[in-house]
C-alpha cells in the first residue's frame, strides 16, 4: 500500500533576493516605495542568496541530512526556481531530479499594496492600513491581493497533490516566507492564534529548513507528518554564510 504522505518533507524559503535587499534599503531610508521595476515573479536572487542556496545544497550533499530529496517542488517565482536549481547543482539532490514548478506555491499576492513600505501604505492607502490593523494579516485581503486564508486555500490543494503523487518519497518544497508558515498551519492543524504567535517569534530565514517526518502512529492508526525542526539555518552557519531574515511589516514586500 502506498504511504499517505512523504516519508520526509523539507520546506525551504528561497535565498535572499534582490527584492529583500531593496526592501531593507527602502526602510532604512524611510522611503514610501521599494525601488524595483518589473514583475515580482521576475525578482532574482542576490549574490548572497545564491551563496545561501549553494550552502544548502552542499549541506545535503555532505550527508548532514538523513537522505536527500528525490522530489523537488518549487514556486515559479524566479528567486525560488534559482534556489532550487543552485541547490541541485551543489549536490543537494541527484543531478537528474526534475524541479516541479507549481503556481500554488507562489508568493502571497499583495495587490495594490505591492512594493509599498509601511510609510507608503499609510500615505497612499490609509483605509487599507486601518483594515489590516483591525482584521489582522490572517484575514485582511488588500484589493487585488490575498489574505493568509487565500494562500492556505491553494495550499490545501497542493498538499492533496503531494499526498497523491509523492507518498513515501523524500520531498523538498522551495517557496516563500508566508507559504512556509501557512504550510505549518495546515500540516499541524494550528489555529490562527497559534500560527501568528509563531510568526511573531521571528521571521523565516532565507534558505532555512523546516522538516517533517512521517510517523505511522502519530494520528491514530493512519499516522501523520510530525515536525522535527523549524527555521534551522545550520547549512549557512556551517560555511559561515551570512543568515538573512526579512522583517515582516504591513507592506507589499517582494520577498
Amino acid at each position: 500500500m502506498t504511504p499517505r504522505w512523504p516519508e520526509r518533507l523539507w520546506i525551504v524559503r528561497h535565498g535572499e533576493s534582490a527584492g529583500n535587499v531593496a526592501r531593507d534599503f527602502a526602510y532604512q531610508q524611510g522611503l514610501p516605495r521599494i525601488d524595483l521595476t518589473g514583475r515580482d515573479v521576475d525578482v532574482p536572487l542576490s549574490p548572497l542568496g545564491e551563496q545561501q542556496a549553494r550552502a544548502l545544497g552542499r549541506w545535503f550533499a555532505s550527508g548532514a541530512e538523513d537522505g536527500r530529496p528525490n522530489v523537488v517542488l518549487a514556486s515559479p517565482y524566479l528567486r525560488a526556481m534559482e534556489t532550487a536549481r543552485l541547490f541541485r547543482e551543489a549536490g543537494g539532490c541527484p543531478a537528474d531530479t526534475r524541479i516541479h514548478l507549481d503556481e500554488r506555491l507562489r508568493e502571497k499576492e499583495f495587490g495594490i499594496l505591492d512594493g509599498l513600505t509601511g510609510l507608503g501604505i499609510r500615505a497612499e492607502h490609509p483605509q487599507q492600513a486601518e483594515l489590516r490593523a483591525s482584521l489582522g494579516k490572517f484575514y485582511h485581503r488588500p484589493p487585488g491581493g490575498e489574505s493568509w486564508c487565500d494562500v492556505i486555500f491553494r495550499l490545501r490543494a497542493l498538499m492533496d497533490t503531494v499526498g497523491l503523487h509523492h507518498g513515501g518519497c523524500r520531498v523538498m518544497i522551495v517557496a516563500h516566507q508566508v507559504v512556509v508558515l501557512c504550510l505549518r498551519y495546515l500540516i499541524e492543524g494550528l489555529t490562527e492564534q497559534e500560527i501568528l504567535a509563531i510568526d511573531r517569534e521571528g521571521d523565516v530565514a532565507n534558505c532555512s529548513i523546516t522538516e517533517y517526518r512521517w510517523e505511522p502512529g502519530a494520528e491514530g492508526t493512519d499516522g501523520g507528518l510530525q515536525l522535527i525542526r523549524y527555521n534551522v539555518t545550520a547549512p549557512m552557519e556551517a560555511e559561515a554564510t551570512p543568515v538573512t531574515r526579512e522583517p515582516d511589516a504591513i507592506v507589499g514586500n517582494r520577498g
